[in-house]
């Protein structure tokens, strides 16, 4: 039996790189997926793909920054499947580069709310719908921006080390309960969100790697499953760095 066969999973974000990967990576092990991301054309591209390979997925268009968007998502859910399995909160956006003192109060509202409110309001209501079932695994979307500080990212690099914090709080909270909670950490990963960050030039920051490379989104997908699995039942309340060593030098 595939890992996540019968499973009800709903992936933010899932319209392109970490988040589309994420949910192809678990309708191949049987998952029954929702896919969802402010954009609808390419989170229906994503459910297309799957369902090319004979998963099963469903979108759902959402702004994770609204809690009524949100909670309709988790309505949505329960009402076709019945249940909550698994969420891995990726929705992300990276701000506008800046430093610190040059920060409008627009980037920063913007990023912290879809970065943290948003993983904020998917746990609020993903949360208890799995506590009717007494089990379940969340992975927030965190990044190597969460465990250390960058330049001319000040909006997005609170966002993610907020998320850390927040993924804490909630997995000391619901650890007796079954529900376990953990964020996974992306260095450098070939996505679109790169590619905007570094103008295409992804050459410098495989340089800094040790590894002399960038992640694919699969590496970072397969991370995900894992920490959504029994197999790291023992797990929770961890940040997880996935990024080719780089903060480890």
């Amino acid at each position: 039996m595939r890992t996540f066969e019968n499973k009800v999973v709903i992936v933010t974000g899932a319209s392109s790189g970490i988040g589309r990967a994420t949910a192809i990576a678990f309708a191949k092990e049987g998952a029954k997926v929702i896919v969802s991301d402010v954009q609808e054309k390419d989170g229906l591209a994503t459910v297309e793909e799957i369902k090319k390979d004979k998963g099963e997925a469903h979108f759902i268009q959402c702004d994770v920054s609204s809690e009524e968007q949100v909670k309709n998502l988790v309505d949505k859910t329960l009402a076709k499947y019945g249940r909550l399995d698994c969420a891995y909160n990726n929705a992300g956006v990276e701000g506008s580069p800046c430093s610190t003192v040059e920060c409008s109060t627009e980037n920063w509202d913007k990023t912290i709310n879809i970065n943290l409110k948003g993983v904020w309001l998917c746990m609020k209501y993903e949360i208890p719908a799995m506590l009717k079932y007494g089990k379940g695994s969340i992975v927030n979307c965190s990044s190597i921006a969460g465990l250390v500080g960058f330049e001319t990212i000040p909006a997005y690099v609170a966002s993610k080390h907020g998320v850390i914090g927040l993924t804490e709080t909630a997995a000391l909270e619901f650890a007796k309960k079954n529900i376990r909670v953990n964020a996974v950490c992306p260095g450098a990963i070939h996505t679109p969100m790169l590619d905007r960050f570094t103008h295409g030039e992804e050459k410098a920051m495989a340089e800094q790697d040790p590894m002399g490379r960038v992640g694919r989104p699969e590496e970072i997908a397969d991370s995900v499953l894992w920490l959504c699995s029994d197999k790291s039942s023992y797990v929770t309340g961890q940040s997880i760095a996935v990024d080719g060593g780089w903060v480890a030098h």
